[in-house]
């Protein structure tokens, strides 16, 4: 019963748990910014005037959004990695860290982009119907008149995405990359399920989380459009 509420391990470990958490930071922030421009991207293509654009924006958004994040991650990790050979790095860490991120990034633009488009329908027709009598494309009406109105009303809901992200890191280990979670697992291994070990964990998550969502609360309060 003693070895369930002993605290030695963390102290132990210390090191490598603020490199699991740190991994996990830096997985987190460049798959948010991909996920953020492909899925600007998508959204741009699921409301273009083109139908191929149209089409093939809409497969890609319901394929992902209703494929297991699991299952793409094992589809960059070992069917494009370690079956078809396509590395992204020599060093294999950073070749799996890539192939997380690239995983990461392809399922979490499904939503960024339905988010902005939903951002995209509270946007009066009426402005990008007068961008386009005033000769801009539709291309540069989508990028000065309608994207960033639809940014500012849907904070809130990309700030529960990112947050999402940043919880979906913890199964990258089926990508091969080494994060907090991972560590964790290794902990347990090692010393067994002890209490403090998994609200150690629990606590650093919460440390990463938390903030996130106080910060996007208040950017959404300050960036609100008054209608």
């Amino acid at each position: 019963m003693e070895s369930f509420f002993d605290f030695s391990p963390l102290a132990q470990e210390f090191g490598t748990i603020l490199a699991g958490f740190w991994s996990t930071i830096r997985l987190t922030l460049m798959s948010g910014l991909l996920a953020l421009i492909l899925g600007t991207i998508l959204a741009g293509m699921r409301v273009s005037p083109t139908p191929v654009l149209r089409a093939v924006g809409t497969i890609y958004v319901n394929i992902l959004r209703n494929t297991p994040l699991t299952l793409v991650l094992l589809l960059c990790a070992l069917g494009l990695s370690d079956t078809l050979q396509l590395t992204l790095s020599k060093d294999p860490g950073t070749n799996y860290y890539w192939w997380a991120t690239a995983g990461l990034s392809a399922y979490t633009a499904a939503f960024v982009c339905e988010a902005l488009r939903s951002g995209m329908n509270t946007v009066h027709v009426g402005q990008a119907e007068a961008a386009r009598a005033i000769g801009l494309t539709f291309t540069q009406s989508l990028r000065l008149v309608v994207l960033p109105q639809a940014f500012r009303t849907v904070i809130a809901p990309l700030g529960s995405i990112f947050i999402a992200l940043t919880k979906n890191t913890t199964i990258v280990i089926v990508a091969g990359y080494i994060e907090a979670s991972a560590v964790m697992k290794q902990m347990f291994d090692d010393y067994g399920g002890t209490l403090p070990i998994f609200l150690g964990f629990a606590a650093g998550y919460m440390v990463l989380t938390l903030p996130s969502g106080f910060f996007f609360g208040w950017l959404a309060k300050r960036m609100a459009v008054v209608r």
